[in-house]
């Protein structure tokens, strides 16, 4: 079975998404298959518009290959960065494609899934989308630009999401700037049939996605009011515990809130530690970055260092692996992840750079 179906209708260059067992879940392979995809539609004058999908109902992308970073990080392989670097070159290049990308976020939307639909220019989300980062989960860090993009999010949104892993709905993310349009599910088809019409020449006149039109009116005539926010309707709460400047002190004043602030305490308090602080300090610093690609090459830093720590493969293991949801973090305490180890996590790989910020161009925002 082809992980990646590759399609051709209109004007419209489909990229489906070909593993539903899996969630869509990215591999290496398909990443690349995505960006060569990319690289040829770029200059084929019969694409007007890119759309990417994912097969079967359960969602977009769940994230990455969970087990091969696994195996990885137990056995000091790099395949990793090298998936890593390939997957980050591929997010920047959806944010700075010519041609509108357009991303339909239907149903679970996690991780590696954000990086190859959130970037893009036109950015669908239903009733059924789920958006989460879910990675101080497993040890890990918000990549895939996840550190820029929530860094963005209003007031402290996109940290209160970060350090949960939180699953958002898609007038959550349409409030933080993850997403543009909301459509109802069942009229995802018939958008993506109406973007194909809409990039062949002539006269044709035949409802939704008229010859020629743009792919921008087309997928803004089919959407919708987005139902309220629930996370939007929380922001006070959130601002103020969120805003503190350590991980520690974000905790002390959920305590001192109502159920859902000591209910996102619980959350965090489940979580890795080292992962905890190297997030909120990835978050801050991401904050002040120009360019998503200065972040991008902030996360691969972060991203490497992640690979050999302890904490990245004890958490796949209790999520993944063997699923006792039991994680023994190394360190277990946040008292005892110092300033100094989560400097480490910033410092230059021992391997080559990503090096993405010094080749940016012109952007489609």
């Amino acid at each position: 079975m082809t992980d990646v179906l590759v399609a051709v209708q209109g004007g419209l260059g489909r990229i489906t998404l070909n593993r539903p067992r899996a969630i869509n879940a990215l591999t290496h392979g398909m990443v690349r298959t995505i960006a060569d995809v990319l690289d040829r539609w770029e200059h084929d004058e019969r694409i007007r518009a890119v759309l990417i999908e994912g097969a079967g109902d359960r969602g977009l992308c769940a994230g990455g290959d969970i087990r091969a970073i696994y195996d990885d990080a137990r056995s000091g392989g790099t395949g990793s960065l090298d998936f890593w670097a390939e997957e980050y070159r591929l997010n920047a290049r959806i944010h700075r494609y010519p041609k509108p990308y357009v991303a339909f976020m239907d149903g679970l939307v996690m991780g590696g899934g954000v990086g190859i639909s959130a970037h893009g220019a036109l950015r669908v989300v239903t009733e059924r989308s789920r958006i989460a980062m879910p990675e101080v989960g497993i040890g890990f860090v918000p990549d895939v630009g996840g550190t820029y993009l929530l860094s963005r999010a209003p007031g402290e949104l996109g940290t209160h999401a970060a350090l949960t892993t939180t699953q958002l709905t898609g007038a959550d993310v349409i409030h933080c700037g993850l997403a543009d349009h909301f459509v109802p599910s069942h009229r995802l088809d018939a958008l993506a049939e109406a973007l194909g019409r809409s990039g062949r020449d002539g006269d044709g006149r035949d409802g939704d996605g008229r010859a020629g039109e743009h792919p921008a009116d087309v997928v803004a005539a089919f959407a919708e009011p987005a139902p309220a926010s629930d996370l939007a309707a929380q922001a006070g709460w959130i601002d103020a515990c969120y805003g503190a400047s350590t991980v520690e002190e974000i905790l002390a004043r959920l305590g001192e809130q109502g159920q859902e602030a000591r209910s996102a305490a619980k959350e965090i308090g489940s979580k890795s530690p080292t992962a905890l602080k190297v997030t909120l300090r990835a978050l801050r610093l991401a904050a002040r970055l120009p360019t998503l690609e200065a972040a991008l090459d902030q996360e691969f830093r972060v991203s490497s260092a992640c690979l050999h720590s302890p904490d990245l493969a004890e958490g796949i293991r209790a999520q993944i692996i063997d699923k006792d949801r039991n994680p023994h973090w190394t360190p277990q305490r946040l008292a005892d992840v110092g300033d100094d180890l989560v400097a480490d996590f910033f410092a230059p790989p021992a391997g080559p750079e990503l090096g993405l910020g010094r080749t940016e161009g012109g952007t489609h925002r």
